[in-house]
């Protein structure tokens, strides 16, 4: 058959017709479906101590309930069953946890390098996602303290401030579920953001407001982080309830992410001004051919992990077409 020809296992040991570097949920779930497309692919991601682990983000969400099928459950639960899913076609698929540190286009084949090997394949999948935005330079003592006060994942570190008070710097939807997760184990949480009113779903929205423990500080910015061996308390812009320092044992930074297209950039691959993929959103393609975007990293405005998911199986099916269409 032509498709036996084209795609599945006549490709050499490091030879693939789909990479995916991410192993985030939406890359995840192209491998799932690329694996029922009968494609040779292989999904590359870290789950390094510096990294995060395979999953990706949503594996630092303590609860999801927008996730179609799934009344709740844990991000790492969600993240495990679709990796689970892709591993179902290990005749097609396989998930290496590598760092990819570099990405060449040759006449159209993809040669991707990482820390421990080198592959190249007919398409390539970039679902790399974000990192966590760290607090601006101007905040003294906001590098000083990082894993000694200051944290950025509240599902990871919360058990940490069992009893004690600590803060959520920002406004997002994020930072309102970090806050109340943390309510599990601190006796007061705060939520210090320098808008008007925090920017959460409705329903995390009205939690915030009926949960005792949270309180909600408007329109202030954190000038300064404060402590000896650990964080002991932050300097506000403004005084709230007569003093500008508040004391505190943690600092949890909510305030944004910062997207990792950077690998895209050597490809030609189109970015705009946030530095995200700009992709054809019916079919997750990039301006080069042969090169696919999904979830994070891309520019669909709306960013969940349903939304990511689907990105990475229109991709699959995408690189499904391409191949073979250059078989014929």
């Amino acid at each position: 058959m032509k498709k036996e020809k084209t795609i599945g296992k006549s490709a050499g040991e490091n030879s693939y017709d789909f990479i995916v570097i991410g192993a985030g949920v939406a890359g995840l779930a192209a491998g799932m479906y690329a694996g029922r497309l009968g494609l040779k692919t292989i999904v590359l991601g870290t789950s390094n101590s510096s990294e995060l682990p395979i999953g990706g983000v949503i594996t630092t969400t303590n609860v999801v309930e927008n996730y179609p099928g799934f009344i709740k459950l844990t991000g790492t639960k969600l993240a495990d069953k679709i990796r689970d899913h892709a591993l179902d076609y290990k005749e097609f698929v396989a998930i290496k946890e590598e760092k990819v540190e570099k990405v060449e286009n040759r006449r159209n084949i993809f040669l991707v390098k990482t820390d421990k090997s080198s592959y190249d394949g007919k398409t390539i999948l970039i679902a790399t996602g974000t990192k966590w935005k760290k607090l601006p330079e101007e905040v003294k003592g906001g590098r000083e303290f990082e894993n000694k006060g200051i944290a950025y994942c509240a599902i990871c570190d919360g058990i940490l401030y069992r009893n004690k008070v600590v803060a959520v710097i920002g406004g997002s939807d994020s930072a309102a579920k970090d806050a109340l997760l943390l309510t599990e184990y601190a006796k007061k949480v705060y939520i210090i953001y320098r808008g008007e009113q925090i920017r959460a779903e409705p329903i995390n929205l009205e939690r915030v407001k009926n949960n005792k423990k949270i309180e909600v500080i408007n329109n202030t910015n954190v000038l300064e982080v404060k402590g000896e061996q650990f964080v002991k308390s932050v300097v506000l812009d403004k005084p709230y309830q007569g003093k500008k320092e508040l004391a505190l044992d943690g600092v949890f930074v909510a305030i944004g992410h910062v997207v990792l297209s950077d690998l895209a950039k050597p490809l030609g691959v189109n970015l705009n001004e946030k530095g995200e993929i700009i992709i054809n959103h019916k079919t997750s393609e990039t301006n080069v051919s042969g090169v696919y975007a999904a979830g994070d990293v891309s520019d669909k405005q709306f960013k969940q992990a349903i939304t990511g998911v689907a990105e990475g199986c229109t991709a699959a099916y995408s690189a499904y077409e391409y191949i073979m269409k250059k078989g014929k």
